[in-house]
């Protein structure tokens, strides 16, 4: 086939063999399979952020740390600069990610390094060697199902143990091999300590996995696993090996409703001295 325009740099510096094929166009980036140093693997082409439509991306990138001060100022204000810098960080974040995860012992595909905004990673294949399947394209035995949703669950667990959440899992987003569910497309990774939206998403993201698998298991429709999850982590009691029961206790306590305003006053009170600061150390620059 015809070489993409940005994926010429790569093959000029002998990162890229042979571009094969295009593998799929999704909303914020286009997948080819490459030959890369005599193996077949996968080259994602990020879209430029105008022609992404990947909905909400400012609450995925809330909480992400740019160390640059010159940056972050330039990121606030929407220059030409801080466009490019925002762009930067929304495509390193998945190369980053997947080092992360991977350490972490989550299945994700092995990355081999981002490249002017091509990510080089790991192609997942099935038994015979053809391109693993997603999810949504797989019928599963009750017995599969089960199965397969604690390892998913498992990996949730190891995400946030490590501080991210998917952001945007489900069953378009994890392929299939022979060892079980590989989760893929990370780019919108949250870190889960410093984004107000993380608890809405880790329970989005088990909802979308339980309701799928709950089409194969139906008794997992009962679960709660994600109150579960984030009731541990907010003790700081999960770990990467916790054992699930999908069982939460409901407090039916009455609500100390003067305590809970004064949690709120106090949280304002702190963000509003976190921003004086942070306005004097921008002063300071």
């Amino acid at each position: 086939m015809k070489t993409p325009k940005r994926l010429l740099p790569l093959i000029e510096d002998g990162l890229i063999d042979e571009v094969l094929s295009q593998l799929m166009s999704g909303k914020e980036a286009t997948v080819y399979t490459v030959l890369s140093d005599s193996e077949v693997r996968c080259a994602k082409v990020y879209k430029e952020a105008a022609k992404r439509s990947f909905k909400k991306a400012v609450q995925y990138q809330e909480g992400r740390k740019v160390r640059n001060s010159r940056r972050a100022r330039a990121m606030e204000k929407g220059s030409k600069f801080g466009r490019d810098q925002q762009e930067e960080i929304w495509q390193s974040a998945e190369v980053d990610a997947l080092y992360k995860l991977a350490h972490a012992g989550v299945r994700v595909p092995e990355p081999y390094g981002c490249f002017n905004g091509v990510l080089l990673m790991e192609l997942i294949t099935d038994a015979d060697g053809h391109v693993a399947p997603r999810l949504n394209d797989v019928s599963l035995s009750p017995e599969q199902a089960r199965h397969d949703h604690a390892v998913v669950m498992q990996d949730v667990i190891r995400m946030l143990c490590v501080g991210l959440i998917h952001g945007d899992l489900s069953e378009f987003n994890v392929l299939v091999d022979e060892n079980g569910p590989v989760i893929i497309d990370l780019p919108q990774a949250v870190d889960a300590s410093a984004n107000n939206n993380a608890k809405d998403m880790l329970t989005r993201d088990v909802r979308n996995m339980t309701n799928y698998y709950g089409q194969y298991a139906p008794e997992l429709l009962k679960t709660q696993y994600a109150k579960e999850i984030w009731k541990l982590f907010e003790k700081g009691d999960l770990k990467p090996d916790t054992k699930l029961t999908g069982i939460i206790e409901v407090d039916t306590r009455p609500a100390d409703v003067d305590a809970v305003m004064l949690e709120i006053k106090a949280a304002f009170k702190e963000q509003e001295e976190r921003l004086e600061r942070l306005a004097e150390a921008n002063k300071s620059d």
